[in-house]
């Protein structure tokens, strides 16, 4: 009997570890390129929607003097290649995307490398997964930073905070399912129309345009859905560790819409006694674009160094 209930303790304990071995070795929805020394405080940087690592470029290089750097880039965006449903020869691509499984690989990623809880800074859907993150996981982390990434999109198209996730739903369906279906040169002649409000100079407008151009359809679709439909304003107050909300609204030309913006963007931390709002009326939703000093500058000193 006793060597019976010895030979199951050690199938099940060899069970288990095959399972965790399996489990770690799982594929992560996203590339990293690393930089800085691993004795510094760590900072993870999260692209947005149908883009990659390289929008932080000039940023990851000011902050690796003085942090541990991980850039992520969303395999399917901006040309990272989409994740593969099989290994080896017979390896297929998959579009799939799930901000949820996005936030659990981060906190994967974040204990297999072993990081004492980064600083997360995360642009456009990058914020709002490092809020989900936050919301989730805040033990997990130092703070969070924002880069023009709300906890909820909807009111950006809507203009008002009473907006629900139900409300958007038929539309975040109808632009799920176009996006499915678009050629790379629709997704790029689709960016193009509302470039404007992505960075001010030609050449960063290009940039984006190139980016969603080389974006799988089938991530971009699955992605614009989850963010669309993910709505975190009632978790923000329950969020204690330091949140920072860099906010654009340099897109707009007069007083009143500036202000409107403004309003949007404070009202989603109203309750929330960890959040920083700060607005910037001179440069648009690419921030790092068009004034990378300033995002820097204003990074380091709620940072508070």
């Amino acid at each position: 009997m006793q060597k019976l209930i010895s030979l199951f303790t050690a199938t099940f304990m060899l069970f288990v570890l095959v399972s965790t071995k399996n489990a770690m070795s799982a594929p992560l929805s996203f590339e990293t390129d690393v930089s800085g020394e691993n004795t510094k405080p760590a900072v993870i940087l999260i692209p947005g929607l149908m883009s990659n690592g390289q929008v932080f470029e000039e940023l990851a290089i000011k902050l690796s003097a003085n942090y541990y750097v991980h850039v992520l880039s969303v395999k399917g965006f901006a040309g990272t290649p989409a994740m593969s449903s099989k290994t080896g020869s017979n390896a297929a691509q998959t579009a799939e995307f799930s901000l949820h499984q996005f936030t659990q690989d981060i906190v994967t990623y974040i204990d297999s490398e072993k990081l004492d809880k980064p600083i997360i800074i995360g642009h456009s859907m990058g914020g709002l997964s490092a809020f989900n993150l936050a919301s989730k996981h805040q033990d997990k982390i130092n703070s969070v930073i924002s880069i023009d990434g709300l906890p909820f999109i909807g009111p950006i198209f809507t203009r008002t905070n009473q907006t629900t996730v139900d409300m958007l739903a038929p539309q975040a369906k109808s632009i799920k399912s176009m996006y499915q279906n678009m050629s790379s040169e629709q997704i790029a002649a689709q960016t193009q129309q509302g470039v404007f409000i992505q960075a001010t100079a030609q050449a960063d407008q290009a940039r984006v345009i190139e980016m969603a151009k080389t974006s799988n359809p089938h991530t971009v679709a699955n992605a614009m859905y989850d963010v669309m439909t993910t709505d975190l304003r009632e978790q923000m107050s329950q969020i204690t560790i330091p949140m920072l909300m860099l906010g654009a609204s340099g897109a707009f030309t007069h007083d009143a819409q500036h202000q409107q913006v403004a309003g949007i963007y404070q009202a989603q931390f109203a309750d929330a006694a960890s959040a920083t709002v700060i607005m910037n009326k001179e440069i648009r939703h690419f921030m790092m674009f068009d004034d990378i000093d300033w995002v820097y500058n204003t990074v380091i000193e709620f940072l508070g160094e």
